[in-house]
């Protein structure tokens, strides 16, 4: 089994890109599965000592994974967030997989833009905009990705440039090949 992980900040457009993905997958007949990581911890209140309900969201995602393995799947795409390459790990051994990561990026005005058409309440935009921005910060500074793509253009050009990375970055060998 092959893993996706699609991540960058709130509004960049990771879900969107992920369903893409997914339709490309299926047009091709290749057995898949999308799995949105917020709808793993999705719920209320958050644990105090797990405010993004990491934990909650890993224990979800191995059982997921593992029914869908189950029913044939061999390749899962995800979309979220992921903050450090830590976390990559933890994701990769709940999965089981290798687990490759693609970094959408897009100007930040087009993620302003974005969040502001999704979230109206004053308090939430401004949250989401600063998280947004916080994010694009720990991005550059943690190098959690494999690949970076642009999400600046039409969704149906960002999910065939992360098909396009995916299919090279698998074709990478896992150890560096030693010279003679």
């Amino acid at each position: 089994m092959k893993a996706l992980l699609i991540t960058g900040p709130v509004g960049v457009g990771k879900t969107t890109v992920a369903e893409e993905v997914g339709s490309r997958l299926a047009a091709a007949d290749v057995p898949h599965a999308l799995i949105d990581l917020d709808w793993l911890s999705a719920c209320w209140p958050a644990p105090s000592q797990d405010p993004f309900h990491f934990e909650l969201q890993l224990r979800n995602l191995a059982a997921v994974v593992r029914n869908y393995v189950e029913a044939g799947v061999h390749r899962i795409v995800l979309a979220g967030v992921v903050e450090s390459r830590a976390d990559r790990e933890r994701y990769a051994e709940v999965i089981g997989a290798k687990l490759n990561v693609c970094r959408l990026k897009a100007d930040l005005s087009v993620v302003h833009a974005r969040l502001a058409r999704r979230h109206h309440a004053e308090a939430d935009l401004r949250w989401h905009l600063n998280r947004a921005e916080e994010l694009e910060m720990l991005f550059a500074a943690a190098w959690i990705e494999d690949f970076v793509v642009s999400a600046d253009q039409p969704v149906a050009e960002v999910a065939q440039d992360v098909i396009s990375w995916w299919l090279a970055a698998e074709r990478l060998p896992i150890e560096p090949v030693a010279s003679e």
